[in-house]
């Protein structure tokens, strides 16, 4: 999607981790940083038919690679 000055923001994933959900890495994920970031949070790992979710996040960390 072009942004409104007509330039392509374009990122690079930089790492994904797997985490339980109930060590989710919030400082990482919501944390400030100092830089374009992006991050992707879904759910992975085992599926729990008793709960009916996935017992794991799986997060995406994406910087700004360049705007084109």
């Amino acid at each position: 999607m072009d942004r409104e000055d007509g330039s392509r923001a374009v990122f690079t994933v930089r790492r994904v981790e797997r985490h339980p959900k109930d060590a989710f890495p919030t400082d990482a994920v919501y944390g400030p940083v100092n830089h374009a970031g992006l991050r992707l949070i879904t759910c992975g790992g085992e599926f729990d038919r008793a709960t009916g979710h996935y017992r794991d996040n799986v997060v995406v960390f994406a910087d700004l690679s360049r705007a084109a």
